[in-house]
């Protein structure tokens, strides 16, 4: 076997006890710090995976906090209504109205009749018509001047039947009022009819 030389490495203090790699002593409490830090992890994970299930369901799973909060329902301002005008003769001339009738249901004739019976009541009729569709499904007094509104609501009164709707002028141009049936105007006139019968 070779032999080497010795040098100052060799030579080894005599107040050194120590072999090996040495660490301090641990300290006290350690463990439950790791403890705390993997349920403080664990925690927010469930929470964040709980959130993530509400969002995707859309539902708060009943947890209060998922809760969205409720949207605050506006109530909306009450509208002045104009008072319905039921007497046509109170009709001022000066407005020169006229009101057409367009049937917009499959039943043949039944605007001449709703026309026939408001000119009867003295209501400034102008023409009736077949409308442009036969499956019209709701009622309307379409009014073009806002200041016809009264008359509007008047006519709903004398047919007993619809609803009112302001519109362009354009879009009824032959008369200022203008009544459209529906096929929800059959159930009425059907039993008026039965009604003459008996």
């Amino acid at each position: 076997m070779a032999s080497y030389p010795k040098d100052r490495f060799d030579e080894l203090p005599d107040d050194i006890d120590r072999v090996g790699a040495h660490r301090g002593p641990r300290r006290r409490g350690r463990g439950w710090i790791s403890l705390a830090w993997a349920l403080l992890a664990t925690g927010i994970l469930v929470l964040v995976g709980l959130f993530a299930l509400s969002q995707y369901l859309e539902d708060d799973l009943g947890i209060p906090f998922f809760a969205s909060p409720e949207e605050s329902i506006a109530t909306p301002e009450p509208t002045e209504t104009v008072a319905p005008l039921t007497d046509p003769s109170t009709i001022d001339p000066e407005r020169e109205l006229t009101i057409d009738v367009l049937n917009g249901t499959p039943e043949s004739g039944l605007q001449t009749t709703v026309f026939d019976a408001l000119t009867e009541e003295g209501w400034p009729t102008g023409s009736a018509a077949p409308a442009s569709a036969r499956d019209i499904e709701e009622t309307y007094i379409y009014y073009s001047n806002p200041d016809d509104e009264d008359v509007a609501s008047g006519l709903v009164a004398a047919i007993e039947h619809g609803e009112i709707r302001l519109v362009e002028a354009d879009v009824f141009p032959a008369a200022e009022l203008t009544i459209v049936l529906g096929t929800d105007y059959l159930a009425p006139a059907a039993e008026a009819t039965e009604e003459s019968t008996e």
